[in-house]
């Protein structure tokens, strides 16, 4: 076969990437550099301009927004604090208790938020400063934020978790959802681990225990924003509504929420609603130029010699998923979240299948690689936003995050190689 195409669409892209071009451009212009030489100027054109828009016409799609808007309004509505305070009451009082509230504190907001910088930013807002005063590592306390925030991409609802529904031609979002609970509360588990054994080590301060009154009342004070959980899985599983329904219930209890906790104004809205659509056209425009590469990627049959090599490789899935694993914690260190969803599933996807390989089962190993990527360098969002929360350079986070990363590949294995982790739950519904 003749490689030219496929040579210009990476060597393009690594190029683009190398010069610091935006990603959303730099996987645009590539599939454009690689049609240009596969058909005519006009139809080259046309026909990439005709899958960028043609992508974003899905109903699915519209829950992004929306849940982008809840999660800002969470953002400023006065929710990361009620969470930490409630976190704070229950693991406290444990050696290395605010590292446990920190995590925890992540986990609820990322889950109810579905965005993993958006945890990073508002739970390490206020938990890095608190941590330094009781005597923390600042270093420690960043590297437990940064990746505890990326539990809320595995917890429901994620927008990622859609996008992957998209880009694997219509897995079931609900059971998406569902499977993506047990992964994301065995890592959270895995970091309180670490964090637990390193302040006790260092002998860090603990909370003092509060009483049952209080702890009652903080519970109370976070039930509401708990309850949104509920209401937006809860709605989706008992089919009372579709994802994209649940994402416009969410944004009305958020708005309902905050203004009751008298966290936010009439004069928040404008900012807040400019914050979301500036957020909305960067994950967009991702979106369009990540399927209309994936779509030059499949006219050059890219996808079948892949699945052809890794098949002649081997045919043991064992082997197979420790290949892609490998590739995918590659990819997740140059690349965001979106295009490597979009541009790899589509690739992998077909090989895993024909391995008897569930594919919700797949897509919780594949977001749950991505997230890694996050929190590393160099286009790590999560590692970036979580070190200007903590005002550090990334070169003084790097030693305490390493212990994080091990436990995080641990629970990577198993989810990989134990699928009933992921596949328990969706099943228990009839998924």
């Amino acid at each position: 076969m003749d490689y030219t195409e496929t040579l210009i669409l990476v060597i393009s892209f690594v190029i683009l990437m190398a010069v610091r071009v935006p990603i959303a451009f730099s996987i645009g212009l590539s599939a454009l550099f690689t049609l240009l030489v596969a058909m005519p100027n006009l139809p080259a054109v046309t026909t990439l301009s005709q899958r960028m828009a043609t992508s974003l016409d899905s109903f699915a799609l519209l829950a992004i927004p929306f849940f982008i808007l809840a999660g800002q309004v969470m953002n400023r509505g006065g929710i990361a604090r009620r969470l930490i305070d409630f976190a704070k009451a229950i693991v406290g009082p444990l050696p290395g208790g605010l590292a446990f509230v920190n995590i925890i504190a992540c986990m609820l907001f990322g889950a109810i938020s579905g965005s993993a910088v958006a945890a990073a930013s508002a739970i390490g807002g206020f938990m890095s400063p608190m941590m330094e005063k009781e005597g923390y590592d600042k270093s420690f306390s960043a590297a437990v934020n940064i990746t505890s925030a990326t539990t809320g991409l595995i917890i429901p609802p994620s927008n990622i978790l859609i996008i992957y529904s998209l880009a694997s031609g219509g897995v079931s979002i609900a059971a998406l959802f569902l499977a993506g609970y047990v992964p994301g509360i065995l890592i959270g588990l895995a970091l309180m681990l670490v964090a637990g054994l390193y302040a006790f080590l260092k002998k860090y301060p603990t909370e003092k225990a509060v009483g049952l009154k209080t702890m009652l009342r903080r519970f109370l004070e976070a039930l509401p924003s708990l309850l949104l959980l509920v209401v937006v899985i809860g709605g989706i599983v008992a089919g009372v509504f579709t994802a994209t329904e649940a994402s416009a219930v969410a944004v009305i209890y958020t708005f309902v929420l905050a203004f009751l906790y008298k966290e936010i104004t009439l004069k928040d809205v404008s900012p807040i609603l400019l914050e979301t659509v500036k957020t909305t056209a960067i994950v967009m425009l991702l979106i369009a130029t990540s399927v209309a590469m994936s779509w030059v990627m499949s006219y050059e049959s890219i996808p079948q010699e892949i699945s052809a090599g890794l098949l002649g490789i081997s045919d043991n899935p064992i082997v197979i998923l420790i290949i892609i694993n490998l590739i995918l914690l590659f990819v997740g260190v140059f690349m965001d979240m979106t295009p490597a969803v979009l541009i790899f599933t589509p690739i992998f996807l077909p090989i895993v299948t024909e391995m008897g390989i569930d594919p919700i089962h797949f897509g919780i190993i594949m977001i749950l690689n991505l997230c890694i990527g996050l929190c590393t360098p160099p286009v790590g969002s999560v590692l970036f936003v979580g070190c200007g929360v903590a005002n550090l350079k990334i070169q003084q986070v790097v030693r305490p995050l390493l212990p994080l990363f091990l436990v995080m590949l641990g629970v990577l294995v198993l989810i990989t190689y134990i699928p009933e982790l992921s596949l328990w739950v969706p099943r228990l519904f009839g998924f």
